[in-house]
């Protein structure tokens, strides 16, 4: 018993000392940020994480989505890619036009379906409720909601959406609803962005781990692993085997 717990503790240490894992920053963005310099951003130390704007309702496609999540990756930013809701077409379009774009190998974060203000208390729940599934089923996790909080009190307080992570929007005093990730700055500066940014931090009881995608969420924990199991090995090494290590 006393193995298996120092273990557990030794596994918990080394997810948090994982990179991106303590205190991780993010932005969003989209084609009305232009063109980023995402070696600038990343090299500000300030971020360690973006979403990007990929599709909107059945048709439109962000110009600026594929150089953004390469050449973000490539700096070493954690990237997730989000679809913005519309009222005016199926569930079944949009999706299409979010997985047309959005690719699963390219995905270090879960989607997000943004659900703007202006829906607010002439949502369709059912076409809702439909793409959060689609997403879902093909992306192989359940997507994050992103949306305002009088939107989220009308449409997503009941115990069908609680294991859905919220993405808040909130410019002025801290929430007042359950989220993960809280939008708290849509006027944000960054280096190697011109112009305003939107800035967003995690709640307290949240980090960056509770949004990777599964492959990535499995591939951290096994390097936990192999660094808890090496731990472990160095602090249960006999004196005598450090001695005969040198001979």
């Amino acid at each position: 018993m006393k193995s298996r717990c120092k273990k557990h503790l030794l596994l918990i240490l080394a997810l948090l000392w994982l990179p991106g894992i303590v205190a991780a920053q993010g932005i969003d963005v989209s084609k009305y940020q232009g063109k980023v310099n995402w070696r600038k951003v990343a090299k500000s130390k300030k971020v360690s994480f973006v979403y990007i704007r990929a599709t909107e309702g059945t048709s439109i496609r962000d110009d600026y989505y594929k150089a953004n999540v390469d050449s973000a990756r490539k700096a070493g930013l954690y990237v997730g890619s989000y679809h913005v809701y519309s009222s005016k077409t199926t569930a079944s379009q949009q999706f299409n036009n979010f997985k047309s774009v959005v690719k699963k190998n390219k995905q270090d974060l879960i989607p997000v379906l943004d659900i703007e203000g202006y829906h607010s208390g002439r949502l369709n729940m059912e076409r809702v409720d439909k793409l959060l599934s689609l997403m879902e089923n093909y992306y192989g996790v359940k997507p994050m909601i992103y949306t305002s909080e009088k939107v989220y009190t009308e449409h997503f307080q009941g115990k069908k959406y609680r294991s859905y992570h919220i993405f808040v929007a909130k410019y002025k005093g801290s929430p007042s609803i359950r989220y993960t990730l809280w939008q708290h700055s849509k006027t944000g500066r960054v280096s190697g962005i011109s112009g305003d940014v939107d800035l967003n931090k995690f709640h307290p009881k949240h980090s960056i781990y509770d949004l990777y995608m599964p492959s990535l969420r499995k591939k951290k924990s096994q390097e936990a692993d192999t660094t808890a199991a090496k731990s472990d090995s160095t602090l249960t090494k006999k004196p005598q085997d450090s001695i005969s290590s040198k001979k």
